[in-house]
């Protein structure tokens, strides 16, 4: 799921329309390049990692998810699996509260301060989980979840992706590691993921080739991966970002058939 974000992923702006024009997968040279934020691109984006996440397409069902899944991150919920021990689940209550002070989650502020970096439940139980779910009922917790999202994951992972001139299937590489391992340069941190690709092939914008080094990266995850066993399931890469890279579908354009944990899915 999540580490704790650090500020080492502030990305630069550059976009790289046309940068691996021609390839497998590809807009045509002179055609305006799509990004993983194109709002199709990011709604596929959403159900690619609700399948592994949740194991559903339907990533806006998961705003009222709460449990402990015993990965040493306290309780994991909504719809990027925010964590009470790794910051981000603090900062959305947070950003919740400033817009709906009374909310059903604002009594429990002071115990996410608390518990914040550590599995703890104290000063949760009772009552977190039903408060969590009373709030998903409200949209603008809803909206806070969308923003928070895109601010500490999704933005960060599609700048970076254009900045090293990745289309949509590497920006998207980009993103789910960040969800799963957080933005940092601790061992497993996306920094360090990155940095371990790096080592091994150049980025398109470095005038490396954009098949081999996702490669190198989604190699790097799955090491990542396999160093922690809450995440020692490799098949959210293994049988769906590398069946489409294997297909040359730089673009993930549909249909997308995929498996995670050995359940199928498809996006038509």
């Amino acid at each position: 799921m999540l580490t704790l974000m650090g500020a080492a992923l502030v990305a630069g702006p550059a976009l790289f329309a046309g940068q691996a024009a021609g390839a497998a997968g590809r807009s045509p040279v002179g055609a305006a390049a799509v990004g993983l934020d194109d709002p199709e691109k990011k709604e596929i984006a959403m159900q690619l990692v609700s399948s592994a996440e949740n194991s559903s397409l339907d990533w806006k069902g998961q705003y009222g998810y709460i449990e402990d899944i015993g990965d040493g991150r306290g309780y994991t919920a909504g719809i990027i699996g925010f964590c009470s021990g790794t910051h981000d689940m603090l900062e959305l209550v947070e950003l919740y509260t400033d817009r709906v002070p009374g909310n059903p989650l604002a009594p429990f502020l002071p115990a996410l301060r608390e518990v914040d970096g550590s599995d703890s439940h104290d000063g949760l139980d009772p009552g977190f989980t039903d408060a969590w779910e009373e709030a998903a009922e409200d949209e603008a917790f809803q909206q806070a979840q969308n923003d928070e999202r895109d601010r500490v994951y999704f933005n960060p992972a599609v700048s970076q992706g254009k900045e090293d001139g990745l289309g949509v299937l590497g920006q998207f590489a980009y993103y789910d590691a960040i969800v799963m391992h957080g933005g940092g340069d601790d061992p497993t941190g996306f920094g360090s993921i990155r940095q371990r690709a790096l080592d091994r092939a150049s980025t398109p914008a470095d005038g490396g080739d954009e098949v081999e080094y996702l490669n190198a990266f989604l190699d790097a995850r799955v090491w990542a991966m396999e160093q922690e066993e809450a995440h020692s399931d490799t098949s959210r890469v293994d049988t769906e970002q590398r069946v489409f890279l294997d297909a040359g579908n730089l673009d993930l354009d549909p249909p997308l058939d995929w498996h995670v944990y050995g359940d199928p899915f498809h996006i038509g």
